[in-house]
């Protein structure tokens, strides 16, 4: 089977937590996580955009076979892996770096995207703050933010963030794992 090769690009606090739930999806290629949706000059560092003065989120980068996981299923699990209802936060961390966001590459992912947020909408208690936005430029991070969870499986953060949101993710959608 032919693959057609797409990429999201979506903000959903932390980027180790939104990076290891994609990972673990069949269809998809790739995760990097990085920085984009600001308008700071050159290639941004971690210690920058945590300064919230860049105006950059932390995003993943996801590339993914759309004949294996549709752009909708990308967006519905992200909307429902993350709290999209608090602005410019996920639990503790705070600032526009944290923001709920999808960065649409053209008028289909835009008009999927306001789909998504509009049908699950009645999901929450709370109105859906996620922005939508066309993408600009994407800064990889720095390598150790790369398969962070993976590579630090027993650090704290990890154990008490990231491990109870993927137990989550795995029981809600076992069925889009890869095996």
């Amino acid at each position: 089977m032919n693959k057609n090769i797409e990429t999201a690009t979506l903000g959903g606090g932390c980027f180790w937590c939104t990076q290891a739930v994609f990972q673990e999806l069949v269809g998809v290629e790739k995760v990097v996580s990085g920085y984009t949706g600001g308008n700071a000059p050159g290639h941004p560092t971690y210690k920058e955009v945590c300064s919230g003065l860049t105006g950059h989120a932390e995003v993943v980068q996801i590339t993914f076979d759309a004949n294996a996981i549709s752009y909708q299923d990308i967006l519905t699990i992200f909307m429902t892996t993350h709290d999209p209802t608090t602005l410019n936060r996920q639990g503790a961390d705070v600032g526009t770096q944290y923001r709920s966001a999808i960065f649409y590459y053209n008028d289909n992912q835009k008009n999927i995207a306001e789909t998504v947020l509009k049908e699950l909408a009645s999901y929450f208690d709370d109105p859906i703050v996620t922005e939508i936005t066309e993408a600009s430029i994407f800064y990889a991070a720095e390598d150790y933010h790369q398969n962070y969870y993976n590579n630090n499986t027993t650090q704290s953060y990890c154990n008490a963030v990231i491990t109870p949101k993927l137990a989550k993710f795995r029981k809600l959608y076992a069925s889009k794992l890869k095996s």
